[in-house]
């Protein structure tokens, strides 16, 4: 349900007002997955066919894999990675910038072919979930731990790039970062919340 948030409920929350449709913006397999398991007319309406008083109030819009696509003055590389669900991790371009983020993934190989043939990685960031003493938890979620995200940055031929951990479990933060500490890789942090990035 955490890939999902509350798309369901904000959708219906907001429909009588909605003056424009919510688009949600997912590969076709995604997209046929909410259809068949949450909007299907058991656990939410299919509120891809439906309409308030000013017109639909859901559409999605297809993402293709492994094919750049425009997002507003931004490039973008939708990658597949290794996880529990089917997820993607992006590569984001502005034109001089370019920033990978991997999304929710286990050991992956297609994610670090595409960046690895960027010329210039700016950033990274990259998730590390759980602590080490809770590697057969992450495997069996595919999420990283900090010695598993460490053998993975192996793949990675780019130097020089902030290095950011995400998605570290509130629960074990703490003791998250002490591991990553402890690795003494150059260049990564753990992403603050609140904290503007730029590059």
């Amino acid at each position: 349900m955490d890939h999902i948030a509350s798309l369901p409920i904000f959708i219906d929350d907001l429909y009588p007002i909605l003056q424009q449709p919510v688009r949600v913006h997912a590969t076709q397999e995604v997209i046929d997955l909410l259809e068949r398991d949450v909007f299907n007319w058991n656990v939410y309406p299919r509120f891809s066919d439906l309409k308030n008083d000013y017109g639909p109030v859901m559409e999605y819009v297809p993402i293709p894999l492994g094919r750049e696509f425009p997002v507003g003055h931004l490039k973008i590389v939708a990658v597949p990675v290794n996880h529990i669900v089917p997820t993607i991790g992006l590569i984001v371009r502005d034109g001089t910038k370019s920033v990978a983020f991997s999304s929710d993934t286990a050991e992956t190989d297609e994610f670090w072919r595409v960046v690895n043939e960027i010329k210039q990685l700016d950033a990274l960031l990259i998730e590390a979930s759980f602590p080490d003493e809770m590697a057969k938890l992450a495997e069996l979620s595919r999420h990283f731990t900090p010695a598993s995200l460490n053998k993975e940055l192996g793949k990675l031929t780019h130097n020089g790039m902030d290095i950011l951990a995400v998605h570290l479990k509130p629960s074990y933060r703490d003791k998250i970062i002490k591991q990553l500490d402890a690795l003494h890789i150059p260049n990564l942090n753990v992403m603050e919340p609140g904290k503007t990035y730029s590059w």
